[in-house]
């Protein structure tokens, strides 16, 4: 059986390509920096973890070791400094560890555009990684593709968003003539998995993209017919990529600083310049874009989404971090007894958030986040990925799941803007007699004075907040 090893597993094309990779008999090594996020999903039981840093180097050599092929699915979503030089530097550190261990193939995915008239510094700095991965003595397959269309992909989450909400579209000027090879997310993995079991084209670069190519009001005209909606747009003449991506951070849950690089890069034409994916990928059939927008379409009404962009989001002011029980932490703690079994009171407190919301005075949450968006925080955008389900390591609204025991116990740590750190827990405990105990702790490690500041100017407000939580858990509970 061969070894794979898979970076960028938390990732929305990592999180999608393991599953599939099992499916087909591989074993499956996966290199992430915080293993947690990997936890509570259905496969995580099937696959090695392997705790390191592609960036720092740590944890490389162990799991190169023994691996059969590697794919390379790390690259910067958000519009940072210094981004290009530590993708160098990854790329680098990733090349030297395969080179040692003489891993067989290595797998990239890169974006598509020609550098003719220039390219984006994300889209430079994805060819520069390719090429540097491309090194002599390794076979080295570089994806290149444009847009890919699925449901909880940042491209089209943006469109989505923008032709549901808006009756008056802007179509921004710098777009109006370049044209765009969109590509669904099926179609991707089956050409990532495809170059691993097939004959490999050896140190090339294969443009993969969809059966048609359009502009970008064109995506957002077929995706408003798709969904049966009348829309109306007009030319936005002034705007800037910048200015365009602050009005789309506004409008949907996608940030400014992931939506630039995604509108500078589609300035340029971005489509395939040759026919290499039919030549050595003779079996694999495009789809067109109006077909991968259903495809899209009916897995987000189903709740059927497997990964999403927010996945990779971690807002650059917090720091991942287990829950750790020290001194220094304030908690609000309470207990209710509550007449139903733990299994059920962990059904309501886990489906928190999202479109259901949270439970108790939602307008002083909305205001919240509001607040947290106003001072460039996360706010309410990010949402949640299922209605019911939840695992480890995922994004819900302005938290992230730290931990989740099925049945049992959730642990949600704050990614709002906060001048210390938080956590929010909820625990279900059988009591004798039939019925339950519900545990719910707010901790908060306060930064400093005004962290301090912060906690007990708001403490009156999150004790009504948090009783009235904890008591609408346990109506809800006792009703089911």
């Amino acid at each position: 059986m061969k070894t794979i090893l898979v970076t960028g597993a938390t990732g929305y094309i990592g999180g999608r390509l393991v599953p599939r990779l099992l499916g087909n008999g591989y074993k499956v090594r996966c290199l992430v920096r915080n293993p947690d996020h990997l936890g509570g999903r259905p496969w995580t039981g099937g696959v090695e973890i392997i705790k390191g840093d592609v960036l720092s180097g740590v944890g490389l050599y162990e799991s190169m070791r023994g691996a059969d092929a590697a794919y390379y699915l790390i690259h910067s979503m958000a519009d940072v400094p210094n981004f290009q030089a530590s993708e160098e530097t990854a790329a680098n550190n990733f090349i030297a560890s395969a080179k040692e261990h003489g891993v067989n193939k290595i797998i990239y995915l890169g974006g598509l555009g020609s550098a003719v008239g220039g390219l984006s510094k994300h889209l430079t700095s994805r060819h520069r990684v390719g090429e540097i991965l491309r090194s002599p003595g390794l076979n080295v397959t570089e994806f290149r593709a444009a847009i890919i269309v699925g449901s909880g992909s940042v491209s089209f989450e943006i469109i989505r968003y923008l032709v549901e909400r808006l009756p008056f579209i802007p179509c921004f000027k710098y777009l109006q003539n370049t044209r765009c090879q969109p590509i669904a997310i099926r179609d991707v993995l089956s050409y990532l998995i495809s170059a691993l079991a097939g004959p490999a084209p050896g140190n090339r670069v294969v443009e993969i993209g969809g059966e048609s190519t359009h502009t970008y009001r064109e995506l957002l005209e077929i995706y408003a017919q798709s969904r049966g909606l009348k829309r109306r747009f007009f030319d936005s003449l002034f705007w800037s990529p910048e200015f365009s991506a602050r009005f789309i951070g506004l409008m949907t849950p996608v940030p400014a600083m992931f939506a630039k690089p995604l509108l500078e890069s589609l300035s340029n034409n971005v489509v395939c310049a040759n026919e290499d994916a039919f030549r050595f990928f003779p079996e694999i059939k495009p789809l067109d874009y109006r077909t991968a927008v259903q495809y899209a379409l009916m897995r987000t009404n189903e709740h059927n989404v497997e990964t999403s962009w927010t996945m990779a989001y971690i807002p650059h002011y917090t720091q991942p971090r287990s829950f750790i029980d020290t001194e220094g932490l304030i908690l609000e703690d309470r207990y209710i007894s509550v007449n139903a079994p733990p299994d059920r009171i962990f059904s309501v407190f886990s489906g928190i958030g999202g479109d259901r919301g949270w439970l108790y005075a939602q307008f002083l949450w909305n205001l919240r986040a509001w607040l947290d968006r106003l001072m460039g925080g996360v706010g309410m955008r990010r949402g949640r990925r299922h209605p019911d389900k939840i695992h480890q390591g995922e994004p819900l609204d302005f938290w992230r799941v730290e931990r989740v025991i099925e049945g049992s116990m959730l642990l949600l740590r704050a990614e709002m803007k906060l001048p210390g750190k938080g956590w929010l827990q909820f625990q279900a405990d059988k009591e004798s007699g039939g019925s339950s105990i519900l545990r719910q702790t707010a901790y908060f490690e306060p930064l400093g004075f005004f962290g301090y500041i912060y906690w007990y100017s708001l403490y009156p407000l999150h004790k009504l907040i948090f009783a009235g939580l904890a008591a609408e858990i346990k109506r809800r509970a006792e009703m089911r």
